[in-house]
Formats: C-alpha cells, structure tokens, sequence
C-alpha cells in the first residue's frame, strides 16, 4: 500500500484511519463533503502531508482527481442514518449505492484495482444464527440503509469478477471512541445533560447490539486490507467483538458516568424503530484467524467514548446546553 484515498475520511472512521495510515507510512488523500466530517479531525493528517478534496463522490470530476496516484481506495462515505431511513428512501440508494457504483468506475477508468469496503452487519437484516458468519444467507430486508449496502456490496462483487478486482469488504457493528458523533452514546448523553430528570428510550430497552472501538475497527481493517492484498478476489470479513451490551446495560453505564439517576421512559416493542434488529452479533472468527482482536471491551469503549464527549462539548452539547 502506497497511496491510499479515504472517501469520508474526515468523519469518525475516515479520520481515524487517516492518521493510522500516516502512522505506517503511506500517502493518503481525503475526500469529503463535511456534512457530517470535521474540520478539527483531520487537521493533524493534513499537517502531515495528506492531500485534502473537498466534495462529494457524486462529483465525477472530483472524484477522478482525488484517485489519481492512489493504488487502494477504502470508500466509507456513505449515509448512515439508519433510524430516519424512511423518512428520505431515496438517500440511502444515492448516497450508498450510486456512490459505490461512481468510485468503483472511477477506479476502473484510473487503472486503480483494489477498494475496501465499510459494509454494515444490517445486511443481515434479522438472522436465524446468532452470533451470524459471513455465509449467512441473506434475508428479506428491514432497512432502506442495509439494502443500499447490499447493492454496494453486489456492485463490488460484479467489479471483482468482471474486471479482477481486488476487494476487501467489512460488515461494521456500530463504532464507539473518539471522534464518534452518531448513535446512541451521543444521543443519550445530550438529553441527560439537557434535562438529567429523564429520558426517554426507544424500544423496551432489552434491544441487544454488539459494539466495536473504533482503533480496533481500524487495526482490522489495515489487516485485512494488506492480507487481502493486490490479486483479484473478494475477501469479507465481520467487524465487532464477540460481546454484546443490551440498551438498559448502556444506560446505566451512561447515567453513572454523569452521576445522574433519571426516569426512564419507554416506548416499548422489541424494536427502537422501523427496520431496527432487536439482535445484532457478528461471528467474527474469520478475522480473528489473522491475528486480530478487540483491545477494548464494550463498557470500556462506552467509557472512552464518553470521556472524549466531556472534553469536547462543542461537538457533544448543543449550543444551548453549553450556553447554560
């Protein structure tokens, strides 16, 4: 690996991965629109030489400037917000899919073969094997963000097959660490400061979901990458840990964490929102045969997590709580 171009590398993967990349010597290139990317993250890997294009994979022409000189490509940029998925259905299709399909053509036009892929464990929609392997059969789809991740992932196999690509893809659980600025840490930390009396939770609170710091996401990534390597193929591997944290368990690390003890409200259902998997936990066997394994746990994710939140409250608070 000797140039490597981050799409969404100013967000709280990308970021990360920047600088770890930097770390090992490699030159790298950051695309990003920052609608959801910060400046402040990425400040320190510009300083260090990578190169920063500021725009949209749905830019052609600045996307085919951004992969020049690049010989892998991990694209992340992508629509996350699962929860509001309905809400907008074609998002996910452009934002996920279509971007896939746009670098992927970029690639091939720019001589460039060798991508990996930040996929999601949504795709297995609600599984009847739990923890679920990579082999799973997939089933009908519950959110409009996994099947525009199927598609990518589709998109990605079809490339490798018909144009000897080289393609490592990663199925994420959901990332806690530094620079983390989605999910529901954030959200239940800014209601608690907002009002400490109370919060409000969705679902009934027993929803099960594994999570994974995001260094250790980062640390597999660069392994599989490289053990992937140059010679067309498609490698896909699970991200997470072999734990799981219940929503109930997360709060009480969160209320601790800020000395509070509200009132817990719950709306109640198996399910915090549509196409949201009461059950997530990966079988992660197959990267842990490389070498790799979580160097945190999940509490001690949720407590770095929350460490980093207290001493950023520009990102963590909104306006009006740090203004009180």
């Amino acid at each position: 690996m000797r140039r490597a171009l981050i799409t969404g590398g100013a967000g709280f993967l990308g970021s990360t991965l920047a600088d770890r990349l930097l770390d090992d010597g490699v030159e790298v290139a950051i695309l990003d629109d920052f609608r959801t990317g910060r400046q402040e993250f990425v400040a320190d890997a510009l300083e260090r030489g990578a190169d920063l294009f500021e725009g949209d994979v749905l830019d052609e022409d600045l996307l085919e400037s951004a992969i020049a000189g690049a010989d892998v490509v991990f694209h992340l940029q992508a629509n996350a917000d699962v929860r509001r998925g309905l809400e907008h259905p074609r998002k996910d299709l452009r934002e996920n899919a279509i971007a896939t399909s746009n670098v992927l053509e970029a690639m091939r036009t720019a001589g460039v073969h060798r991508i990996a892929f930040s996929s999601t464990g949504s795709v297995y929609g609600e599984p009847d094997v739990s923890p679920t392997p990579e082999d799973a059969p997939f089933p009908v789809q519950t959110s409009l963000y996994g099947a525009s991740k199927v598609a990518a992932e589709g998109l990605i196999s079809a490339y490798v097959h018909g144009f000897g690509f080289s393609a490592t893809v990663f199925r994420l659980v959901s990332l806690l660490g530094e620079r983390y600025t989605h999910g529901h840490v954030i959200d239940f930390y800014r209601a608690l400061r907002r009002d400490p009396s109370r919060l409000r939770v969705l679902g009934d609170g027993r929803q099960e979901k594994s999570y994974l710091y995001v260094k250790d996401c980062v640390d597999a990534m660069v392994m599989a990458t490289e053990h992937q390597g140059e010679a067309p193929g498609l490698g896909v591997y699970n991200l997470g840990t072999d734990a799981t944290v219940v929503v109930d368990e997360s709060v009480a690390l969160i209320t601790a964490h800020l000395g509070v003890s509200p009132a817990i409200e719950k709306a109640g259902g198996r399910r915090g929102w549509a196409g949201d998997s009461p059950l997530i936990k990966l079988d992660i066997s197959k990267i842990r045969a490389l070498g790799w394994a979580p160097s945190l746990t999940i509490p001690e994710a949720i407590g770095r997590t929350l460490d980093w939140l207290d001493s950023e409250p520009a990102i963590a608070l909104p306006s009006e709580i740090v203004a009180s």
